[in-house]
């Protein structure tokens, strides 16, 4: 009786994790997803803007049919690839500044 009693107890411990993982994963995510927005990611990193955005809300439904793990599966999906769109973001913007200012510098002249 009292290993059944401890299993019953691990086993309702355990199910209460499923929405606090999964809501901390969308969070994260939402969080990565702004970041790569502050960066210009839907211009300058469409690709990774877009899966992104398609991957938080594919963990959102998931979620809310308690398909928690889905939804973390789907989370980290969407903030590697919103991390992707802002890391890339950053890059072609500061490729377009490098080539403005080596255009703006005067040539020596001999």
């Amino acid at each position: 009786m009292k290993r059944l009693l401890a299993v019953v107890a691990v086993a309702g411990a355990l199910s209460g994790c499923g929405p606090v993982k999964s809501t901390s994963h969308l969070l994260d995510a939402e969080v990565q997803i702004q970041a790569a927005r502050t960066a210009g990611a839907e211009k300058l990193a469409p690709y990774e803007w877009t899966a992104a955005n398609l991957y938080i809300h594919k963990a959102r439904e998931e979620v809310s049919f308690s398909d928690y793990q889905a939804g973390v599966d789907f989370s980290v999906k969407a903030s590697r690839f919103a991390n992707e769109a802002r890391e890339k973001a950053l890059a072609v913007a500061n490729e377009s500044v490098d080539n403005a200012e080596s255009m703006s510098l005067p040539t020596p002249s001999p």
